[in-house]
C-alpha cells in the first residue's frame, strides 16, 4: 500500500526486480488522504505556499479498507489467496514465514499479530493490553497516552508484549469483518499533532487523523497473538534505530533479513539528541563517513551537536556530551563518559 508521497518511489525500486512473482495482480494499491485539521479551529487547513501539504494519509489501520476499495481484496480471493501477512515497511526483521500461517490454518485463527517482549528501548510504538469490559485483545498506541502517563505507558515490565506492526489476517475473514462494518473498520482514533509543513515548526499547527492496523485485533473474535523474536522485529522509526541499523552491529542474512550481529545479546541503547539529529537532513551531516561502530557497544547516547568522523568506534556503555558544536576524529574510540568542546 502507497500514499501519493511514496508512490513512484516505491514502483521505481520495484522495476529493478522484474522476476518479482506479481502475475497479473498490480504491484500495489493506493490507501485515502485526508485534510489535515487546524488546531485551532478543527477545519482543513489551508497553506497556499504548497497546497499538497493540507492532505495526510490516515495511518496504516487504513490498509485494510483500501484493499477491498482498491479490489485487491476480492482479486486474491478469486485466485485462491487465503492468509495475508502485512507489516509496515519501518520493521526490517519481517518476512513471511508459512509456519504462522499453518499455526492460522490448524486453529482457525481469523487475525494474528506478532509482538515482542519489551525493552527499555521500546520507546515509540505500541503495547497489548486486554480490555477489561469484554477481555479482548487492544492495542495501545504512543499518541493515545494521556497526559502525565507517559512514563506508566513506557514501563516495558507492566506492559510486556509490543506490538511489531506485523500481522497476518484471513482474506475471508477480512473481507466479511469489512462487509458488516460497511467497509470501513471502527478502528480507535489516533490523534497526532504536528505543523502543516513537518520541516517548518513555525507553520500552522495541525491535527492529523490516523489509524493504526494492529488496532484491528479488537475487531477479529479469536484474534491472538504471537511471540516471535527480537530478529523479527527491526523497527526504524527514528533516526536513533536508522544509526543502529546501518552500523555494524546489523547484517544482511540470506533472504535479505536484516539480522543483529549478536545473537546472545540485545541490541544497544541509542539516544540521539532531537535538536540535531531527528531530520534526516541534519543527522547525515552529522555522520558524513557513516554510523561508528555499534557491534560491541551497550549503549550510546549523544548530548549537544556532535560529528563524527569515519571509524569512530563505541565500547560499552557511552555518553557523549558537548555545550558546543565539536567532532570527533576519526579513528576515536570512545568508552565512558566523555565530555567534549
Amino acid at each position: 500500500m502507497n500514499s501519493e508521497a511514496t508512490r513512484s518511489d516505491s514502483l521505481e525500486a520495484l522495476r529493478r526486480y522484474p522476476d518479482l512473482p506479481t502475475g497479473d495482480l498490480a504491484p500495489d494499491f493506493l490507501q485515502s488522504m485526508i485534510p489535515k485539521l487546524s488546531a485551532d479551529e478543527l477545519r482543513p487547513v489551508s497553506w497556499p505556499p504548497n497546497p499538497t501539504l493540507e492532505w495526510c494519509p490516515p495511518g496504516h489501520g487504513d490498509v485494510y479498507g483500501a484493499l477491498a476499495r482498491s479490489g485487491l481484496l476480492g482479486a486474491l480471493l478469486d485466485r485462491g489467496y487465503e492468509v495475508a501477512m502485512i507489516s509496515n515497511s519501518d520493521n526490517l526483521g519481517a518476512i513471511p514465514d508459512a509456519r504462522v500461517a499453518t499455526h492460522m490454518a490448524a486453529e482457525g485463527i481469523p487475525f494474528l499479530a506478532e509482538v515482542v517482549e519489551g525493552t527499555a528501548a521500546d520507546r515509540k510504538g505500541g503495547h497489548i493490553a486486554r480490555r477489561r469490559s469484554d477481555a479482548r485483545l487492544v492495542l495501545r498506541e504512543t499518541a493515545q497516552t494521556p497526559p502525565g502517563e507517559e512514563s506508566e505507558f513506557r514501563d516495558y515490565r507492566r506492559w510486556r508484549y509490543y506490538n511489531t506492526n506485523s500481522v497476518w489476517v484471513s482474506l475471508r475473514g477480512l473481507a466479511e469483518v469489512l462487509e458488516r462494518a460497511g467497509g470501513v473498520l471502527d478502528l480507535p482514533l489516533i490523534v497526532n499533532r504536528k505543523t502543516v509543513d513537518p520541516r517548518d515548526p513555525g507553520s500552522t499547527p495541525v491535527l492529523q487523523l490516523e489509524s493504526a492496523m494492529g488496532a484491528a485485533i479488537e475487531t477479529f473474535p479469536g484474534a491472538r497473538l504471537v511471540e516471535v523474536p527480537r530478529s523479527r522485529f527491526v523497527p526504524v522509526k527514528t533516526t536513533d534505530d536508522l544509526l543502529l541499523v546501518r552500523s555494524d552491529a546489523y547484517r544482511i542474512a540470506e533472504g535479505l533479513a536484516v539480522e543483529p550481529v549478536r545473537e546472545d545479546a540485545m541490541p544497544p541503547y541509542i539516544e540521539l539528541d532531537r535538536r540535531f539529529y531527528g531530520l534526516i537532513d541534519d543527522f547525515e551531516r552529522r555522520f558524513p563517513d557513516g554510523p561508528p561502530s555499534l557491534a560491541r557497544a551497550e549503549r550510546f547516547v549523544v548530548r549537544g551537536d556532535v560529528t563524527f568522523g569515519a571509524g569512530v568506534a563505541v565500547r560499552g556503555a557511552v555518553e557523549v556530551e558537548a555545550e558546543r558544536p565539536v567532532e570527533v576524529a576519526p579513528g576515536t574510540v570512545l568508552e565512558g563518559r566523555a565530555r567534549l568542546g
